[in-house]
């Protein structure tokens, strides 16, 4: 399984609308399939190249490279505390990444899919810069919309060029851009029509939301530029090219091609160079792409063009690249927008939760369940303080931090370890079987990335124990030890259970849980953030996030307890929060008001 997760910018702290989209859905993901038993590569990084980079390094006075730094660093620090299990969460600014992704260009030029153009490029008239695509708003000639891209219009999802706008606007500082011609190298998507059209006529199983947005993909294939006129960036390995100070490639162009190459930088980190070659070259493997819905066209139409040219397999054929065939995506996993008062997350408006914030108020798992249950997963979804905090106080703390408490509590108090069930009725095997039987539908839903759904189902084995408790009332049983042992056993194994189904969506508790039911050892393992030299560049170190997750113990099955384990008396698990939140939030959140 490859979990291939999108690459935020290193322009600036992620607030929890990003994190909703790529991180924890794919973090979700990936736990299970290696609770299932599969082999799970997840791999990404932070988004380093082109405008977004510069126009920050000029806000805060420092070069390009500071800033992607400064950045990457503090990123990599909030999606460790988040828990994100990558095997390599690395950066686009490595040598590593700089020659695979020219390696994938020249096999793409060598097959025909790449062709100059002279165009009109968008300059600021201020600084003489020039202005991105992304950078450039105005009203769709298309649809009307005003607020569409210069790329492509987020309304009616058709491909743009920003001189095609009405009234176009700088997004930096609102002037009216300059177009002047330039020469660009264009990736040929029209000579892609007929083969990627076949590949996406078989997609269909993706999300309803990913499928509505590349049905109309085929019908407006137009050349897309791969090279943009800026001196930050990935430099074009081509005569003519090369040495010239102002071309380089589009950054959506080389983040991309990351989800490979970071892929190859894995396999070279842990001493095994052509590893990556499971995932990329086995048609057994599975490849699962994880972001927010503003990317979809990145990755159900340029991504899979990219892979077919490097493949020779476009419309007009060519010769397999120098790494092989690659596998394209199997499913496209995208989320739809966390929003505040009904508005998208915006650091520029002042509608922002940092992650960091976040976590260091409530730690990371609150976070992970609400995003969880709570979340985009299908539909723009508003995030409330009132939403948060019942979710948390009703949910986590009353339902399952409480059940795993006073389960435990009370088996500790009268047993001091997990007793035997010494005298067993119906209504034990009844709620054992429920939980047993949770494993198979929750894990069919966690394979197909219906996390609310799954979650769901662990709750719902949560909600059954403890109403089983509150029928068997073992607290009453004083007089009868063999049947309060034999209640207390069941609700242990059911805690047990429960923790397994919520460990994916709460990794952090989960080890908790495991070690006051007596456990030892690492039962749900973390990132770590470790800082690398540069496999390429003498002199540069880079942080990574990695980890050793084949040491855990969690698998995706009910396991019997072991009778006689030494039991402490618990601790809360999740503390409750005061109500007041949900009506004005902590004091350094934005203020939530109507539009």
């Amino acid at each position: 399984m490859l979990t291939a997760v999108a690459w935020p910018y290193a322009n600036g702290p992620r607030h929890i609308g990003h994190v909703s989209g790529f991180g924890v859905p794919s973090d979700v993901f990936s736990r299970y399939q290696r609770m299932a038993g599969n082999r799970v590569l997840m791999v990404s990084g932070t988004d380093e190249h082109g405008t977004p980079i510069t126009v920050q390094a000029d806000n805060e006075g420092l070069t390009p490279q500071q800033t992607a730094d400064k950045y990457t660093r503090q990123i990599g620090s909030d999606l460790q505390g988040l828990g994100l299990s990558y095997d390599l969460f690395t950066r686009t600014t490595t040598g590593n990444h700089a020659e695979v992704t020219q390696q994938i260009f020249l096999a793409l030029h060598r097959n025909g899919y790449v062709v100059p153009k002279t165009t009109r490029g968008a300059i600021s008239p201020s600084t003489g810069r020039t202005l991105p695509d992304r950078y450039i708003e105005g009203t769709c000639p298309i649809c009307g919309y005003d607020g569409a891209r210069g790329d492509q219009c987020d309304n009616c999802g058709n491909q743009l060029d920003p001189a095609d706008l009405i009234n176009p606007h700088s997004r930096i500082n609102g002037e009216t851009p300059k177009f002047v011609e330039t020469e660009h190298l264009f990736l040929d998507l029209p000579a892609f029509t007929e083969t990627l059209g076949k590949w996406l006529s078989t997609r269909t199983d993706w999300r309803p939301n990913v499928l509505k947005f590349t049905k109309n993909l085929i019908d407006d294939m137009r050349p897309r530029p791969i090279t943009r006129d800026l001196d930050w960036g990935v430099k074009v390995p081509l005569d003519g090219w090369r040495d010239q100070p102002l071309k380089r490639f589009y950054v959506w162009f080389d983040a991309v091609i990351g989800y490979f190459s970071a892929s190859v930088e894995w396999a070279r980190r842990s001493g095994q160079p052509d590893a990556w070659q499971e995932w990329w070259n086995n048609g057994d493997a599975r490849t699962y792409y994880f972001m927010g819905k503003d990317n979809i066209t990145f990755h159900a139409q340029i991504w899979p063009a990219l892979l077919l040219g490097h493949n020779g397999a476009g419309d007009r054929g060519g010769e397999i690249g120098p790494y092989g065939t690659l596998n394209l995506p199997d499913e496209i996993v995208s989320s739809e927008f966390l929003t505040m008062s009904g508005s998208k997350f915006s650091t520029s408006r002042g509608t922002v939760i940092y992650v960091h914030d976040f976590l260091r108020e409530f730690g990371p798992d609150t976070l992970r369940y609400f995003i969880s249950v709570a979340g985009p997963e299908t539909q723009d979804t508003d995030f409330t303080w009132d939403e948060f905090v019942r979710r948390t106080n009703f949910e986590l703390a009353n339902e399952w931090g409480n059940l795993v408490n006073r389960s435990i509590s009370m088996a500790h108090k009268n047993n001091g370890a997990i007793p035997a069930p010494t005298r067993p009725a119906p209504a034990d095997e009844d709620l054992k079987t429920l939980s047993r039987k949770a494993f198979e539908t929750a894990g069919a839903h966690l394979q197909r990335s219906r996390f609310k759904l799954a979650a769901g189902e662990a709750m719902r084995v949560v909600t059954a124990a403890n109403r089983y408790l509150s029928d068997q009332e073992p607290w009453k049983l004083k007089d009868d030890p063999d049947r309060r042992d034999a209640v207390l056993h069941t609700a242990l194994q059911v805690v047990s259970d429960a923790n397994t189904l919520l460990t994916p969506f709460l990794p952090h508790s989960a080890q908790k849980v495991h070690e006051a039911l007596g456990g030892t050892g690492v039962w749900a393992a973390q990132p770590e953030l470790q800082e690398v030299d540069d496999l390429d560049i003498p002199g540069r170190t880079n942080p990574i996030l990695t980890g050793d997750y084949a040491a855990e113990q969690a698998r995706w099955q009910s396991t019997p307890i072991e009778v006689g384990r030494p039991l402490a008396k618990p601790t809360p698990l999740f503390a409750k929060l005061d109500p007041k939140l949900g009506e004005t939030g902590p004091e350094w959140a934005p203020i939530e008001r109507a539009e």
